[in-house]
């Protein structure tokens, strides 16, 4: 199970989507009160639980590595949650009047490339073993 390079690559966007419930995505004067927030996983439920969400399936997506093809699309449902979640961090960015964003941004990027690093090395597997099963 671990010493497949997919299963390193789902640890990795597991453990940084975890992550991204603290560090900040974005810091800037909040428009209700006028101070100053930082905007992280933890600031919205609508951000909340699809980031536990995406920690989990990644996690959920290793034990399956008997189905690769439960994978490969688990894979891609991954990927997807992650584009929503971009999406939803976009529209909470509107509340706030001045801000920038934070470097550790840059991680939900993280978390796609290990996906869709994963998915190859899962499609990768799938081939090779219908290619071993047409030798037969």
């Amino acid at each position: 199970m671990i010493q497949r390079i997919q299963s390193i690559w789902l640890l990795i966007a597991s453990v940084v989507t975890f992550l991204t419930l603290k560090l900040s995505f974005y810091s800037g004067i909040y428009l209700p009160d006028n101070l100053y927030h930082q905007l992280n996983g933890t600031q919205s439920l609508t951000i909340m639980i699809p980031t536990i969400g995406l920690g989990i399936l990644s996690l959920v997506i290793i034990l399956l590595f008997k189905n690769r093809i439960a994978q490969l699309w688990l894979c891609i449902v991954a990927i997807l949650l992650d584009l929503l979640l971009l999406f939803l961090y976009y529209r909470e960015t509107s509340n706030f009047t001045k801000g920038d964003y934070a470097f550790t941004a840059v991680l939900h990027i993280l978390i796609i490339a290990a996906l869709v690093l994963a998915a190859r090395g899962i499609n990768k597997d799938e081939k090779l073993i219908k290619d071993s099963n047409r030798l037969r």
